[in-house]
């Protein structure tokens, strides 16, 4: 057999097959090269727009919102159009960002909160023997979530807490009391709960570090520790007898240490009266961390 002489058909075929494999060798590489430049393309548009919606390949695509890139607009039309992946369990709505439980509160703690109560005064102790504590108020919503309000700054008593409080042992009681009535030296600033306005309510003296205690009584709310609900904070009637002590209330801080009570300063004082209502049955939660994560 001789081969096909130079310039002949066959050779002509051959040199044009091998010409279109090369160019379908061309085209395919071209394709991939697009589409790597596409995909990196649509990950830059999805970067900047915040977030990527994966298909179930695993494969991203942009999630056009011109509100939140910074109005850069939205993504290309190039990018393919995917709808949001349904919520599992690694989402969170808005409404679950607020627990069902308020955090820091173990089950003892828990069970001890009437069902009732839609206000609670968490007041938590940085150390069972430290007079620094912080004070939120939680609303619960319709929804059976809990709210926070801001976190405030407070002090308890100068030698912290104790589940057996007794008179001038300077601690302050650990658990969970309602909250029924207030007043205070200054005129009623808007209470919702019953407020007694009286010039009785007057401390004098100083604190612990010398600080001075005139102001302090200018608003109170009652701790319904060791006394009758319903009735003024000047109330010295104590159900479980002297001993136990009393007189424990939320008042406003002089910059120090507390007999037993909670303080906070003076304008938190004023929203918590302008917050509590009788009709939320609202309660304080008080302790050290620990105690409160019983």
């Amino acid at each position: 057999m001789t081969s096909a002489p130079a310039g002949s058909y066959s050779e002509s075929r051959s040199a044009e097959s091998r010409g279109r494999h090369r160019h379908r060798r061309k085209k395919r590489a071209l394709r991939r090269r697009a589409g790597v430049g596409a995909a990196a393309f649509v990950v830059l548009a999805v970067v900047g727009a915040g977030y990527v919606v994966l298909d179930r390949h695993g494969a991203g695509s942009a999630a056009a919102d011109s509100g939140k890139n910074g109005g850069h607009g939205a993504a290309p039309a190039a990018a393919p159009s995917t709808s949001a992946a349904p919520a599992g369990p690694d989402t969170m709505s808005v409404k679950d960002e607020e627990p069902t439980a308020i955090p820091g509160l173990g089950p003892k703690t828990r069970s001890a909160i009437p069902a009732a109560s839609k206000q609670v005064l968490v007041a938590s102790g940085t150390a069972k023997n430290s007079a620094d504590s912080t004070v939120t108020l939680w609303s619960r919503t319709a929804d059976g979530h809990w709210k926070p309000g801001a976190v405030w700054p407070a002090h308890n008593a100068l030698r912290g807490w104790t589940a057996k409080h007794h008179a001038g042992d300077l601690h302050s009681p650990i658990g969970v009391f309602t909250l029924s009535d207030a007043g205070g030296f200054d005129a009623d600033p808007g209470a919702k709960l019953p407020y007694h306005h009286s010039s009785a309510f007057r401390a004098g003296g100083v604190g612990f570090d010398g600080e001075p205690l005139d102001e302090a009584f200018d608003y109170v709310i009652a701790i319904n520790y060791n006394r009758v609900p319903g009735t003024s904070p000047l109330d010295g009637t104590q159900p479980l007898g002297p001993s136990r002590g009393g007189g424990i209330w939320v008042h406003v801080d002089h910059g120090g240490p507390t007999h037993g009570c909670v303080s906070v300063s003076a304008s938190h004082m004023v929203d918590l009266l302008h917050t509590l209502v009788p009709a939320d049955h609202p309660v304080i939660v008080m302790g050290d961390h620990g105690s409160l994560a019983t």
